[in-house]
C-alpha cells in the first residue's frame, strides 16, 4: 500500500516537471523577447539584449529552469519582468473565478447528467430513453465558444436574466450578483460536460442493473427508484467520478475561451495575456499551479473508490 502511494507520487512529480519543462521550450520557441514587449515597439536593440540579460532570459533554456525550479521548491513562483507582481499572489488573486466557474459547472452537468441517466437505465430502449440520449447527442456536439453566444442572446438579451458579460465578487456585490454573473458561462461549459456524464453513467447503470445483487433486492419487493438510488447509483459511479475528477482539473486549466468571451477575470484569461506578452515567470506559474490541482484532484479520485463500492474494500483487504 505504502509502496503503491510512493510510486504515485513519484509518477505525478515527473509530470509536474515535465509539464513545466515544457511549457518554457514552447514559449523559447515563439518569435520576440520579453524584453522587447515591456520596451515597447521604439526600442533600440541594444536596450533589449540589455533588459533581457538582466531578466537572465538569454541564458540557456536549463539554466533557467533549473533556477526557476529550485525557487519553485521554496514556495516562489517568482515575480513577473511585465507588471512587477509577485505570480503567486497574481495566481491567487485570479483562482476564486475560475475555481468557481469549473465548480459550478461541474456540479451543474453532474446533477442533470444523473437524473437524465437515471430516467434513461430506468426506461432503457422506451421512446423516453430515445429523446433523453437524443438531446444527450445534441450537447455533445455544441462546444463553450458555441453555446456562449447562444445563451447570451437568449438568457441576456431576450430574456434579460443575466448580464451580458462581467463579474461580480461576493465580498463585493453579495451571493446573488455573484450566482448571476456565473450561471451563465457555468452553463456554457456545462452543456457538454452533461451529455458526456450521461452517456458514460447511463451505460454503467444498465451493466449494474444486470447484477444478481439487484435482481435479489427486486425479489425483496423494493421499488424501482429504490433499488435504482440505494443499490445500483453507487457502484455505477466509478466511471463518473473518475471522468468529472479528470474534467474538474481539465476545467480549472480550460476556461479560457468562457472567461475571455464573457470578459472574466479569471486563470484563463490571465494566462493568454501572460503569454502574449511572453512573460515566462508568470506562465509557469500558473502551468505548475493548475498541474498539481490536477494531480491532487485525480489523487482523492481513486481514494473515493472505497467509499462509492464495497466490493473494492474487500480485494483491497484480501
Amino acid at each position: 500500500m505504502v509502496l503503491t502511494a510512493v510510486r504515485r507520487v513519484g509518477r505525478n512529480v515527473v509530470v509536474v516537471l515535465l509539464v513545466t519543462l515544457g511549457s518554457v521550450a514552447l514559449l523559447s520557441l515563439a518569435p520576440g523577447s520579453t524584453a522587447a514587449v515591456i520596451l515597447g515597439e521604439n526600442a533600440t536593440p541594444e536596450a533589449v539584449a540589455a533588459l533581457n540579460h538582466k531578466l537572465g532570459v538569454d541564458r540557456p533554456l536549463w539554466e533557467q529552469y533549473l533556477s526557476w525550479l529550485g525557487h519553485a521548491l521554496t514556495g516562489d513562483l517568482g515575480t513577473s519582468p511585465v507588471t512587477n507582481q509577485p505570480v503567486t499572489d497574481a495566481v491567487l488573486a485570479r483562482l476564486p473565478v475560475t475555481l468557481e466557474l469549473a465548480v459550478l459547472s461541474l456540479l451543474i452537468s453532474v446533477v442533470v447528467a444523473v437524473v437524465l441517466a437515471v430516467v434513461s437505465a430506468t426506461w432503457q430502449d422506451t421512446v423516453v430513453d430515445r429523446a433523453v440520449t437524443a438531446l444527450s447527442s445534441v450537447l455533445l456536439s455544441v462546444p463553450a465558444f458555441i453555446a456562449g453566444p447562444l445563451l447570451v442572446y437568449f438568457l441576456a438579451l431576450q430574456l434579460h436574466w443575466f448580464p451580458v458579460s462581467g463579474w461580480s465578487r461576493i465580498e463585493a456585490d453579495g451571493l446573488g450578483a455573484n450566482l448571476s454573473s456565473a450561471i451563465m458561462p457555468s452553463l456554457a461549459i456545462a452543456l457538454i460536460e452533461i451529455a458526456a456524464f450521461h452517456r458514460i453513467l447511463r451505460s454503467d447503470l444498465i451493466s449494474t442493473l444486470g447484477e444478481d445483487f439487484v435482481g435479489a433486492a427486486r425479489a425483496k419487493g423494493m421499488s424501482r427508484m429504490y433499488v435504482m438510488f440505494r443499490h445500483a447509483l453507487r457502484p455505477s459511479s466509478f466511471s463518473l467520478i473518475t471522468l468529472a475528477g479528470i474534467n474538474l482539473g481539465r476545467l480549472i486549466g480550460g476556461t479560457v475561451v468562457v472567461e475571455t468571451l464573457f470578459s472574466l477575470p479569471g486563470l484563463g484569461q490571465f494566462i493568454v495575456t501572460s503569454i502574449t506578452a511572453r512573460d515566462v515567470v508568470t506562465v509557469q506559474g500558473i502551468v505548475v499551479f493548475i498541474v498539481v490541482v490536477y494531480v491532487v484532484i485525480n489523487m482523492l479520485v481513486d481514494l473515493s473508490y472505497n467509499w462509492l463500492d464495497p466490493r473494492v474494500r474487500k480485494v483491497a483487504a484480501a
